[in-house]
């Protein structure tokens, strides 16, 4: 059986003692007074040994200036290799970075937004994959039955224009800037009965109208189908130009003539009585 071992290397003197010269190099790239003490040396490599100071500035508390410095085969003098600004122990560090699909929450979804969808979305599955068994089916109940009172023809269409009309529609921002209807979508749960044509439930956590009653002709960027670079129509107010009516401009010299035609009809010719 192979094990692997890790190799383990020998201080080199000559770099080991090199605490100056690598000091110098901090400072170099620090501001003044930003390198504290010596914290001590690893050697890297044959040759190559790596110096620690403490970082005396406090937006990096706990981090230390990790200056590398090596020294050629037979040579005596030591140079510089590397310098930069490591987290030590106990040093102040960022949260662990989340993807953006893993942070987005819902009601995160703006006007205008693509939310793609992976093609291994596991709520997502394959038309062809649809069974009657997977299938919603509406329950069947008896006329009346457990309700005094039944939703009737003209409380269904009412409601159909309310909710074809509303903020569900497909007269809002919302659905002008989505890529593609609802009807398209795999997240779009169809109704039951004679609404199943036109309305569904959106069952998209991420979108603005979850677990809402939608129109088949609503739109959003959480589209199952959405991708990224998809351009987004967006309806921009249309200018209105009144090109039927008009006003009479006259200019100064007819009015001039009309002022003067008015004086002479109204002025009587001299000797007559």
């Amino acid at each position: 059986m192979n094990r692997t071992r890790s190799r383990t290397f020998t201080a080199d003197q000559a770099c080991a003692a090199a605490v100056e010269p690598a000091r110098a190099a901090a400072e170099e790239i620090a501001r003044p007074g930003e390198v504290g003490e010596h914290l001590g040396f690893a050697a890297e490599g044959e040759r190559v040994v790596t110096h620690y100071f403490a970082c005396l500035d406090r937006a990096y508390r706990g981090w230390r200036w990790a200056i590398t410095v090596t020294r050629a085969s037979r040579a005596r003098n030591v140079t510089i290799s590397e310098t930069v600004l490591l987290p030590g122990a106990g040093a102040l560090m960022p949260p662990a970075w989340v993807p953006w699909s893993e942070r987005l929450r819902p009601g995160d979804l703006g006007v205008g937004d693509l939310l793609p969808t992976s093609d291994d979305d596991d709520r997502l599955a394959p038309g062809f994959t649809e069974t009657d068994d997977d299938n919603d089916r509406q329950m069947i109940f008896e006329y009346g039955l457990g309700r005094a009172r039944v939703l009737s023809a003209i409380g269904r269409d009412q409601a159909v224009r309310r909710w074809h009309a509303g903020d569900a529609g497909p007269h809002t921002p919302l659905a002008h800037a989505a890529p593609a209807q609802c009807s398209t979508c795999g997240f779009y749960w169809p109704l039951a009965g004679s609404l199943r044509l036109g309305f569904g439930v959106c069952a998209n956590e991420y979108a603005p109208d979850d677990g809402k009653v939608v129109a088949a002709d609503h739109g959003c960027g959480a589209h199952s189908e959405a991708a990224v670079g998809t351009p987004v129509p967006v309806e921009q107010p249309t200018p209105i130009l009144d090109d039927l009516g008009y006003d009479l401009m006259v200019e100064p010299a007819a009015q001039a003539d009309e002022a003067g035609s008015v004086e002479d009809e109204g002025s009587e010719p001299l000797g007559h009585s």
